[in-house]
C-alpha cells in the first residue's frame, strides 16, 4: 500500500514563500510521475504541478507558472513544491498524488495515490 504524507504548509502572506514536501512509502516511487493539486472548499480540485518518473519533465497550472517548482528527490521518495510570490488565491488544500503512470499528467482522474493534504493560507 502506498501512502503519500504532505507537510510544510501554513499561514504567509502575500508575496511569501512557502515549500510543500511530500514523503511517500514504497519502493516504486522513481517509477511514476508525481503531482500536486489544490481544493477549496465546494470546489474541484484543480492541477497545480506535475513531474514525471525521473525529474526530466514537468508541467504547470497557467496560474501558478514562474512562481511554483516542483522537483524530486527518488533518492529519498519525495517530491517537493517551492511556492515563491504568493497570493491569496493561492490559498487552499495542496494535496500529493501519484500518478499510475511515469508520464506527467494533468488531469486528477490519471492518479491513484493522494495524501490527506495540507493547508496553505495567504493573507492579504
Amino acid at each position: 500500500q502506498v501512502q503519500l504524507v504532505e507537510s510544510g504548509g501554513g499561514l504567509v502572506q502575500a508575496g511569501g514563500s512557502l515549500r510543500l514536501s511530500c514523503a511517500a512509502s514504497g519502493r516504486t516511487f522513481s517509477n511514476y510521475a508525481m503531482g500536486w493539486f489544490r481544493q477549496l472548499p465546494g470546489k474541484e480540485r484543480e492541477f497545480v504541478a506535475v513531474i514525471n518518473w525521473n525529474g526530466g519533465s514537468t508541467r504547470y497550472a497557467d496560474s501558478v507558472k514562474g512562481r511554483f517548482t516542483i522537483s524530486r528527490d527518488n533518492a529519498k521518495n519525495s517530491v517537493h513544491l517551492q511556492m515563491n510570490s504568493l497570493k491569496p488565491e493561492d490559498t487552499a488544500l495542496y494535496y500529493c498524488a501519484r500518478a499510475t503512470t511515469g508520464w506527467a499528467s494533468p488531469s486528477r482522474y490519471e492518479y491513484n495515490y493522494w495524501g490527506q493534504g495540507t493547508q496553505v493560507t495567504v493573507s492579504s
